[in-house]
């Protein structure tokens, strides 16, 4: 290139730049094509930047998902929460019955029973409060996702907690004749079930053939009794447990770290199977601590009423796994607005694409909680002001971690609907690709 033919490209350059500018201004502060992209839906700090009403989110869909319930006799069911009913028609808003008051350890998987009932609610209560993100349709030709309503959960609870007592063969037996209900529904046999949801919340939910349905979306509290070619975050929705003790909902103390005099705080169970043997190590570990409240019990009325208690008094709770990685400690936890210590190596968290953990919990692994005097030397340097920013944090989301009915904007299971149509392109791509494929998949084949 010439001497002389260097100022006519450099001129160029900067004319080009200019307009490159000037159009990004017009599209930032006049035009209607929103530049922030999907992150800016989950980031506070984006939010709080202006916004232009005429944007419209690029990634989420404005209508709410569409869901076609199979009508299911209430044996399946509600029938469980009434045994002595002899009705079998399926169960209308009308008709569901309210979740018993006293329900024991049973109220912490009964995120079957929420997500029935957030499909029931009539058209004006999802107008008033319910989030918008999911409707019940009643032709399933419209249907985005189809939903199951078998209480498996309950099921194993009320037919088959014992395992090895007959009854349980009626747990079976209902297991058995909802797989051959859903193989004759044409809607299942056109996706092999991968657009199906089934609640599957207590880890030993639909045990005997859970097998047969492992494309479908499952609901899970973690992935502790799954193998991984069956259940897996790529497709399945890990749900929070229905939370036993009361919500905080008045906690407006003036200095809330130190009115909390209580260091760390545990109250359940010390004999726990596999990676929940930690909780009778941690014991050892830490019952001598002035500060810390180490107490072994067992589920009741007045148990779950000092839990409460001990939570709402406790800067840091004690969340070590149970039989599986995950208990409903954790979110007794988040409702009292106590820091959670999660001690769990394969622990995981539910809505976890949307919310970071890390700003209102701690984690240690097992190996540095076992480490003497570690973890509790890590909690008494933490700031006071460290701590308050997470005592906030969890106020502001606890919402998410409430079930009830009729649902309410981002409460619990409005987030998991949410989690759901997160799943829904990987479960389209499989059936579409299934469909056309004449050989069996090679990507499954060794290359």
């Amino acid at each position: 290139m010439s001497n002389c033919e260097k100022p006519m490209y450099k001129k160029a350059g900067i004319i080009l730049a200019i307009l490159v500018f000037a159009t990004f201004l017009y599209l930032f502060f006049i035009g209607t094509v929103d530049l922030r992209g999907s992150h800016y839906y989950l980031n506070p700090f984006l939010q709080s930047l202006p916004s232009n009403p005429k944007w419209v989110p690029p990634c989420r869909s404005l209508s709410p998902l569409k869901v076609y319930m199979y009508d299911l006799p209430r044996r399946f069911n509600v029938g469980m929460l009434r045994r002595r009913s002899s009705d079998e028609t399926p169960v209308t808003f009308e008709t569901l019955p309210p979740w018993p008051t006293v329900s024991g350890l049973r109220k912490q998987h009964s995120v079957e029973y929420w997500m029935m009932a957030s499909l029931l609610v009539e058209e004006r209560e999802n107008e008033n409060g319910s989030g918008g993100e999911v409707v019940r349709v009643l032709d399933p030709e419209m249907a985005d996702v189809f939903f199951v309503p078998f209480f498996s959960s309950l099921s194993f609870n009320v037919y088959g907690h014992n395992m090895t007592d007959p009854i349980t063969e009626r747990d079976k037996e209902l297991q058995v004749d909802i797989l051959e209900f859903l193989r004759n529904s044409r809607y299942w046999q056109k996706s092999e079930g991968r657009d199906h949801v089934i609640p599957m919340h207590h880890p030993n939910a639909f045990r005997f053939l859970r097998e047969q349905v492992n494309a479908s979306i499952l609901i899970v509290a973690d992935f502790g009794r799954y193998p991984k070619s069956m259940s897996n975050l790529k497709k399945d929705v890990v749900s929070p447990y229905v939370h036993v003790v009361d919500s905080y909902t008045d906690d407006d103390t003036p200095d809330p770290f130190e009115s909390r005099t209580t260091l760390l705080f545990f109250r359940g169970r010390t004999v726990r199977k596999d990676e929940g043997v930690v909780r009778a190590k941690l014991q050892k570990l830490l019952e001598d601590y002035d500060d810390v409240r180490f107490e072994r019990s067992f589920a009741s009325e007045e148990n779950i009423r000092l839990s409460t208690q001990g939570m709402r008094s406790s800067k840091f709770c004690l969340h070590p796994a149970g039989d599986t990685p995950s208990s409903c400690r954790l979110f007794d936890a988040i409702v009292s607005h106590c820091v959670p210590v999660i001690v769990s190596d394969q622990i995981e968290l539910p809505y976890e694409d949307e919310l970071d953990y890390s700003e209102f919990s701690l984690f240690f692994s097992t190996d540095e909680a076992l480490n003497p005097g570690y973890m509790i030397e890590q909690l008494r340097q933490f700031p006071k002001e460290r701590w308050l920013k997470m005592w906030n944090k969890l106020k502001n989301i606890s919402h998410h971690y409430e079930f009830q009915y009729p649902p309410k904007k981002g409460d619990a299971v409005n987030m998991l609907w949410r989690q759901v149509r997160h799943k829904l392109p990987p479960a389209y791509l499989a059936t579409h690709r299934n469909r056309r494929l004449k050989i069996p998949d090679w990507w499954g084949r060794k290359r």
